[in-house]
């Protein structure tokens, strides 16, 4: 492969090419360092050229391709398996934000820019940019919109996908399809945006995306609301949506559990009620209007929540610092839970409906085949997604438990299956869910996506072993 490798440096330059096992190796490991795979090299392409002649290359060489953005997904999509024969395409260098369209409200940016980079330039032309999660300091853009990426306000703006308007990307046969239409209405023919939105980089590589923008909201409120059960949290929900309407942004489920283990390893983090509580709700609204509209909808709601006896206590943000420890707490659960030790993850949607019964059998279901195991359940309760955690009793070794993850999974698959779910909502299937999902797809769907994989990527290079099996 010595040849290919001259080639690839010819191409993007002899520093973007990396072999030494130093300058590797923060790209061979997952986020959750659970597994590290081998690379023949990581390659930096700095333009969506490059990428292309490296993509002809690889085709040529007949060499495997494992696109990475931030490198930070959570089901091994974006680190190469153990052969050493694929190269990491690393996407980082492709990180210049081209146009900002206020008129048209719109941003074209290219795939390595990074999220929280992303947002603050939307700011600074006066718009937002609302895809926001746990990972946007480092996670790319490219790397949303390769696992169609949720976060925390979907129930007002949406998946990535439903952010997105066009894209650039370099097809398996190493062509650059430029797709990148501000447009809001385009029907002349297949959607092959959707197709690429979401694929893992298994049918081409985003380069460029034209994402939507919006107007700066007048006022964002954030509230703790305190509750007895998950049914009270559907409630609210309820009773949120009635009196706020398209301002609510975000609605965040956590348990009691959850909040403690935030306590524990992180004490400077308190919840602001005297008393715990068995459930908790974090809300925000964010309103075009003005803060004393949005503050009245906010005290409306509850007030008619404590009256109605659908919560228990309540704490309002008044200032940003105050909006943002309460957000502290939600986003430092899966920080906390990493603290207490190994766990078993689960990123589940389920019909908002049918949450609280899924909660309340699966617990049991899980309690009954492994006593004392400890629930980490918290998520997005206002689009059905949970993040459905599950800890090892603190008398049972970590890596006992672990061994045990596939029996685990098991129950919480099929228990998401039979109340109508998924078992990835927001992180994609990568490797780790690729065998797993066959459970619950039918036959033909299976054969539809193997088919567009096929069609797309005849010589299965494309981020191989990720998603489907070829």
């Amino acid at each position: 492969m010595n040849d290919f490798l001259d080639r690839c440096r010819g191409t993007v330059g002899t520093n973007h090419v990396l072999t030494a096992p130093g300058d590797t190796a923060a790209f061979l490991t997952d986020w959750r360092r659970r597994f590290t795979g081998k690379a023949l090299a990581v390659v930096k392409p700095g333009t969506v050229a490059e990428v292309a002649a490296i993509v002809r290359l690889c085709n040529e060489f007949r060499v495997p391709i494992v696109p990475q953005g931030g490198n930070t997904g959570l089901v091994l999509g974006s680190v190469p398996d153990d052969s050493g024969t694929a190269i990491v395409l690393s996407l980082t260098r492709l990180n210049r934000i081209r146009t900002v369209d206020t008129v048209n409200n719109t941003m074209t940016v290219e795939s390595g820019c990074i999220l929280e980079e992303v947002q603050n330039a939307a700011a600074e032309a006066g718009r937002l940019f609302p895809l926001s999660l746990a990972a946007e300091g480092s996670c790319t853009i490219g790397g949303n919109l390769s696992t169609n990426a949720g976060g925390t306000a979907v129930l007002r703006y949406g998946n990535t996908r439903e952010l997105c308007l066009g894209l650039e990307v370099v097809t398996p046969q190493g062509e650059i399809w430029d797709g990148l239409r501000g447009l809001r209405k385009d029907n002349t023919g297949y959607d092959l945006r959707d197709l690429f939105i979401g694929a893992e980089g298994t049918l081409g590589i985003i380069t460029a995306a034209v994402l939507k923008l919006f107007p700066q909201p007048r006022a964002q409120l954030t509230a703790l609301a305190a509750m007895q059960t998950p049914e009270d949290a559907l409630r609210l929900l309820t009773l949120a949506q009635g009196t706020c309407g398209a301002a609510l942004t975000g609605f965040e489920l956590m348990s009691d559990f959850c909040l403690k283990l935030v306590a524990k390893h992180f004490a400077q983090l308190r919840l602001p009620f005297p008393q715990n509580y068995p459930q908790y709700v974090l809300l925000e609204l964010s309103d075009s209007e003005s803060e004393e509209h949005a503050n009245a909808m906010l005290e409306s709601l509850i007030t008619d929540a404590l009256e109605q006896g659908v919560i228990q206590d309540a704490a309002v943000a008044s200032s940003i610092a105050q909006s943002k420890a309460l957000w502290n707490l939600r986003e430092h659960i899966p920080l906390a839970q990493a603290e207490e030790g190994k766990n078993i993850k689960h990123d589940v949607s389920v019909p908002i409906s049918r949450i609280v019964e899924f909660i309340r059998t699966t617990d049991a279901l899980l309690q009954q085949s492994f006593p004392k195991c400890r629930m980490v359940t918290f998520g997005h309760l206002g689009d059905g997604n949970l993040h459905y955690n599950v800890s090892p009793p603190e008398d049972e070794a970590p890596d006992a438990f672990i061994a045990r993850q596939a029996a685990i999974n098991r129950v919480v698959h099929d228990s998401v299956h039979r109340f109508g779910g998924s078992i990835s909502a927001e992180h994609g299937l990568g490797a780790l869910k690729r065998d797993e999902v066959r459970l619950y797809k039918s036959e033909v769907e299976m054969k539809l996506m193997q088919t567009l994989k096929h069609a797309l990527d005849p010589h299965g290079l494309m981020n191989p072993g990720k998603v489907i099996q070829a």
